[in-house]
């Protein structure tokens, strides 16, 4: 499910996405600090979230993986920036899944340096195309969602917003989040125009997603 004012996926579109994230998708390389990134290779897309949000579930649906990132039952667990590629396949696109942000039990120092990681990579990856910043479609955008998403207008990073767990709602209740979520990002100055609405457990919205990653890619080829 989308809410937007772009045009709609054809089927044609859904397809050749679907090609694009068919290859070996690999993990290539981890970064704990901004001196230590990989060599920029093709484009790069970065996911953001809240600890718990779903972003490891999320990238292996997109790339038909069920280990590539690693999923845990412990938040927070991802501390570092990781990159994943198409190895000797197709590798003009590269995830960056980033540290995930708003867990508490996190130390002050730890979530410091995190967050200079984040905010230096934001700034200083001239070939990141946009961050994908994923929202809890049961609870929506929070303060702390907030936070990140005015980090990013005043970045001018481009971000699109992602719903997740869209499978916990009812049908009508999809659709109200959808609605209310595009509601409150659309007059912010570095979001893109559309909500896309997911469930890597259902596989509900990733064809449609993995479109929208292909329109961002082929604008800079």
């Amino acid at each position: 499910m989308t809410t937007s004012t772009t045009k709609p996926y054809d089927a044609e579109e859904i397809e050749a996405a679907r090609k694009l994230f068919e290859g070996p998708w690999d993990f290539v390389w981890a970064s704990t600090k901004i001196d230590d990134l990989p060599p920029m290779v093709g484009q790069e897309i970065a996911f953001a979230g809240r600890s718990n949000v779903g972003k490891s579930s999320l990238i292996n649906a997109l790339t038909r993986r069920n280990a590539l990132a690693r999923t845990s039952h412990t938040p927070g667990r991802t501390q570092q920036l990781n990159f994943f590629r198409q190895v000797g396949h197709d590798e003009r696109l590269t995830i960056v899944d980033m540290p995930g942000y708003g867990y508490a039990a996190v130390g002050k120092e730890k979530v410091a340096a995190w967050t200079k990681l984040i905010h230096d990579y934001l700034r200083g990856r001239s070939n990141l195309m946009r961050v994908y910043v994923l929202i809890d479609a049961r609870h929506g955008i929070k303060d702390v969602d907030g936070a990140v998403l005015e980090t990013l207008d005043k970045a001018a990073v481009s971000y699109q917003v992602v719903l997740t767990k869209g499978d916990a709602l009812k049908p009508a209740d999809q659709q109200f989040m959808a609605e209310a979520t595009y509601d409150e990002i659309k007059r912010r100055p570095a979001a893109f125009p559309e909500v896309l609405l997911t469930s890597s457990e259902k596989g509900m919205g990733i064809p449609e997603f993995r479109a929208a990653i292909a329109r961002v890619l082929a604008e800079r080829p």
